[in-house]
């Protein structure tokens, strides 16, 4: 099961609005007969590759798959019925499926006859697919924040300059987070004080994900304040920009605007997460900046931190976190290190909420959704 998981991690970035799977067969004997792995949206699930791999050799074998076998027609047939076509005589499953329209693939191998197991690893397995349980538990996508600051907690010096803090090999790293991603989410003030392009651009040798569709580029901006030569909005990737339903939005921006309903200091974040989880947006990386991560996280809805920590002081500047809902120390967000690793001369550190976030009722969007194509899109630098 453990490969199987590491197989399916192989599929991140790639299989949006689907999940990653992994599946490994072993014959009646024991051996690895084949093994695969869901790698884009519309192409063979995970069991059908591995079964393709193992031919013959899975009549009698046993099938170790890191999500339950679906039992749907979708752009592919229910891998339930390629396990059973295959004369699979045990199927091993580490997460049930929590989508309704798919699930049902652990009855239908039982009713004929085929030895379920269900629970194997599941931990593990819900780890390397957390952006979609959370998609389909939660009814909203999964959410990093992510940032990169000096050992004192600083995102720039005290002039507003922060390039560069962190290493290449730390920026490097953040194109595979937003690779990863459906959506790069970052503020007015961020696209107003650094012109970001919020755009994927993997190292030389980096294969980018086979996505169905490009990241899409978000800016939050209740006032509609974005400029029009701003980079975000120059068609390199799709664009959308989040206003307040009572703003006035200058032409430039009709294309990409998408109205929303106005709370005390923005947009109302649940509605916005609401709004991409229409779109079918399963996992949002949010970039920029400080008063927008520390919003996410007052409303509970932060799922995971990544930060890159330079060996550096400034002493004075942006902290690279704003107010997030705390006012006393009883109040304070708890976290737990899931990662530390360094990253060229810098520290990378992975962590999770002490308590798993909350589940939210997504808040429909009071106004018409604009095209589902919108303008350009592009994500921040560390």
């Amino acid at each position: 099961m453990r490969r199987a998981i590491a197989l399916a991690a192989r599929g991140l970035g790639g299989t949006s609005p689907n999940p990653v799977v992994g599946c490994v067969i072993l014959d009646a004997s024991g051996e690895v007969a084949g093994e695969g792995f869901h790698a884009y949206a519309g192409g063979p699930h995970a069991e059908v590759v591995a079964l393709r791999e193992a031919g013959e050799r899975a009549r009698g074998g046993t099938a170790y798959v890191t999500l339950e076998p679906c039992n749907h027609t979708g752009r592919t047939g229910p891998c339930s019925a390629a396990l059973l076509e295959a004369g699979v005589a045990r199927v091993v499953v580490a997460v049930s499926d929590p989508n309704p329209k798919a699930a049902g693939g652990a009855a239908v191998l039982r009713r004929h006859g085929v030895v379920v197991d269900e629970g194997v690893l599941t931990a593990e397995a819900e780890e390397v697919n957390a952006a979609w349980l959370t998609y389909v538990r939660a009814g909203r996508p999964y959410v990093t924040w992510k940032f990169a600051a000096t050992v004192d907690g600083r995102s720039a010096a005290e002039d507003g300059t922060s390039q560069w803090i962190t290493s290449p090999e730390a920026r490097a790293d953040v194109h595979r987070l937003r690779a990863e991603s459906d959506a790069v989410v970052a503020g007015i003030g961020t696209v107003l004080a650094d012109d970001p392009r919020l755009t994927v651009r993997l190292a030389a040798g980096v294969p980018a994900p086979p996505r169905a569709a490009p990241v899409l580029r978000v800016v939050v901006d209740s006032g509609a304040r974005t400029p029009a030569a701003a980079r975000v909005l120059d068609g390199e990737a799709p664009t959308l920009v989040a206003v307040a339903e009572d703003a006035a939005v200058p032409g430039h921006l009709s294309p990409h605007a998408v109205r929303l309903p106005r709370v005390p200091g923005g947009i109302d974040l649940h509605a916005l997460l609401a709004e991409l989880h229409d779109r079918q947006v399963v996992s949002v990386l949010i970039e920029g900046g400080p008063a927008l991560a520390g919003a996410f996280l007052r409303e509970g809805l932060v799922d995971r931190v990544v930060g890159y920590l330079a060996p550096a002081l400034l002493g004075a500047g942006a902290a690279a976190l704003g107010p997030a809902g705390v006012s006393t120390i009883t109040e304070i967000h708890r976290l737990e290190f899931a990662e530390v690793t360094p990253v060229g001369p810098d520290l990378k550190l992975v962590l999770r909420p002490k308590s798993p976030v909350p589940p939210k009722s997504p808040v429909p969007p009071k106004s018409p959704v604009p095209p589902k194509s919108p303008g350009p899109q592009s994500p921040k630098e560390s």
